[in-house]
């Protein structure tokens, strides 16, 4: 159902991202990626790491590294899928918001509400960091 590709929308030095392919239902379940949570206090030791641009929030008091595809979908405020965390079972649940044509990218916007036009993070801290 996803596989993941060379992404045209990343800059890294991997550019990867995920793609559909076969043609994803609106509201099909699309994955599901177990995580490793742990305490945020711990997360300044991860942000000397290549890992701190591909944590998650979890909870109020835990960041997550999310397995399988989870840390792979690259970002947009127009996205196509959305993630729900399922605290229960320690998973992110990955779902199509839209209908899906194979071989189109799979987006999830990384603020977490579809809606949430917030600049991301990163944005954040470089607009800070050049205001310096």
């Amino acid at each position: 159902m996803i596989e993941i590709k060379t992404s045209t929308l990343s800059d890294g030095e991997f550019n990867r991202g995920v793609f559909a392919t076969q043609d994803i239902a609106k509201g099909e379940l699309l994955h599901v990626a177990p995580v490793v949570p742990y305490p945020n206090e711990e997360h300044v030791l991860i942000e000397h790491t290549v890992l701190a641009d591909y944590v998650y929030e979890y909870g109020k008091n835990h960041t997550a590294v999310v397995l399988g595809y989870g840390m792979l979908f690259n970002h947009s405020y127009q996205p196509n899928a959305v993630y729900d965390i399922h605290f229960e079972d320690h998973t992110f649940k990955y779902y199509a918001y839209k209908d899906i044509k194979a071989g189109e990218e799979i987006l999830i916007n990384y603020n977490g509400e579809v809606d949430d036009m917030e600049p991301l993070w990163f944005m954040k801290e470089k607009e800070e960091e050049d205001k310096k």
